[in-house]
């Protein structure tokens, strides 16, 4: 006989799915009131000293001062919200500041007992942040270990996210960082290896979309992201993507699979710019003194800027399978560099975005003072206003097979004052022209031009 299944119903599961989850401490419970006008950070920072896993309900909460999540003190620590929930910072600095005491790295052993028992992996998550206050930022971490940010959108501050100090293994995702007057992402001085930052939206903020600055940084993963138009017009030589380690360290970056563009009209403005320390030579050009780099740079789509990509004093870069076009100024331009592979990128004409202005893009690759380079498969085409597609300046020992350089102006490949240059295998042609130079050759020394059909 089969047994009679009786069904349970359970009255209380709509309300169990629109409140706050079981585990967490509302804010409201603290005092907070949403949506009132009246400043709520002081019942915040109750919820948080509480420790634990806080909720925010839909709804906006005012913030007239920073709260400050001390790990050592609440102990692991969660902010959730929802899609309606938004924190307004009516004041300077930033409306949530994480303070852990991790002064490690991140190898388990140098991890004290107290960062693991207390501190690790701190989290926001699903939480709207925007500003009142000029001078107002969303969230900032120090001496955090495993912090995680997901799901946020940060708008109208001035820092997104700031990261200072030191930090350990960190993880950005899902996160819509937009119209802010600094810089979307922002490792500012700071000493980090590990960071993760994926599948978002970094865009329209006036002094760059992610920036490292300083600093000693190490394993930065930049992946799957969309970011686009972070340079404003009176913030000359911005970017997109920047890495500033002239007065740092920078090393093991990837950054793939983004789409990175826009704006062109910013002076010096750049997708990608990696500025790494000293020089990496003597002026004798015979002991390496820089080590800065191990950079791959592969799988992106760049366009709409001065210079899609700007390398200076980088050592150990490889630029592979992006698609470049509309680089004002240059699509690849290194400088001071060595051992780098360009391979498989396309560098186009496309004429997709037109601005009405004509051919003023020049989109040529410039190589400089630079030594050690393989560049393979490339295809550069319809380069405007400069020497050549391909122009290589005071270089040595460049390598460079199987290209197609297609419909240049001035020449296919320009080899000035360089020395043990190799340029074989390729296809070098301007059908506009009939005595077309495809490799033009300026104080060079040491070259061998092989296996081409240049006409």
């Amino acid at each position: 006989m089969r047994s009679a299944v009786i069904p349970i119903r359970f009255p209380f599961l709509c309300v169990f799915l629109f409140s706050a989850p079981l585990w967490a401490a509302s804010v409201v419970d603290f005092g907070a009131v949403p949506d009132d006008g009246i400043p709520d950070h002081e019942a915040v920072q109750k919820a948080v000293d509480a420790g634990g896993d806080v909720y925010f309900p839909p709804g906006r909460y005012l913030f007239g001062k920073t709260v400050n999540v001390n790990l050592d003190v609440a102990g692991y620590t969660s902010l959730r919200g929802s899609s309606g929930t938004t924190i307004e910072m009516a004041s300077a600095g930033p409306a949530i500041r994480f303070n852990g005491s991790h002064q490690g790295t991140a190898s388990p052993a140098s991890v004290k007992p107290n960062v693991w028992e207390k501190e690790r992996m701190p989290m926001v998550d699903g939480l709207a942040i925007t500003g009142s206050h000029p001078e107002a930022s969303g969230i900032e971490a120090i001496q955090t270990m495993q912090i995680i940010l997901t799901r946020l959108h940060l708008r109208g501050l001035h820092h997104g996210i700031r990261l200072a100090v030191r930090n350990r293994n960190v993880i950005i995702s899902n996160c819509q960082v937009y119209e802010n007057s600094g810089v979307g992402i922002y490792l500012d001085q700071i000493n980090l290896h590990q960071i993760n930052i994926g599948d978002s939206h970094v865009s329209y903020n006036d002094e760059g979309g992610i920036v490292v600055r300083g600093g000693n940084v190490r394993n930065l993963h930049i992946g799957n992201c969309d970011i686009e138009g972070n340079m404003a017009k009176d913030k000359p030589a911005t970017a997109n993507v920047f890495i500033d380690a002239a007065d740092g360290s920078i090393g093991e970056v990837a950054i793939t699979g983004c789409t990175i563009q826009h704006t062109h009209d910013a002076p010096e403005s750049a997708n990608i710019r990696i500025l790494c320390g000293s020089d990496w030579l003597t002026k004798e050009r015979n002991v390496e003194r820089h080590h800065d780099g191990n950079i791959t740079i592969n799988g992106n789509v760049l366009s709409d800027v001065q210079f899609n990509i700007d390398i200076k004093e980088a050592r150990g870069v490889a630029i592979s399978g992006n698609t470049l076009w509309k680089g004002y100024e240059n699509n690849i331009r290194i400088v001071s560099s060595s051992r780098i592979t360009l391979s498989g990128n396309v560098q186009d004409k496309n004429p997709r975005y037109g601005y009405g202005d004509g051919d003023t893009t020049k989109n040529g690759v410039l190589i400089q003072d630079s030594e050690l380079i393989q560049i393979t498969g490339e295809l550069i085409d319809g380069v405007r206003g400069h020497p050549a597609g391909l122009v290589l300046r005071n270089c040595k020992a460049i390598n460079v097979t199987g290209c197609t350089i297609h419909g240049c102006e001035g020449s296919g490949v320009l080899i000035d004052d360089c020395e043990n240059i190799r340029v074989s295998d390729s296809i070098i042609l301007n059908p506009a022209v009939k005595e077309y130079s495809a490799v033009r050759l300026s104080k060079a020394r040491k070259v061998k031009i092989s296996d081409n059909i240049t006409d």
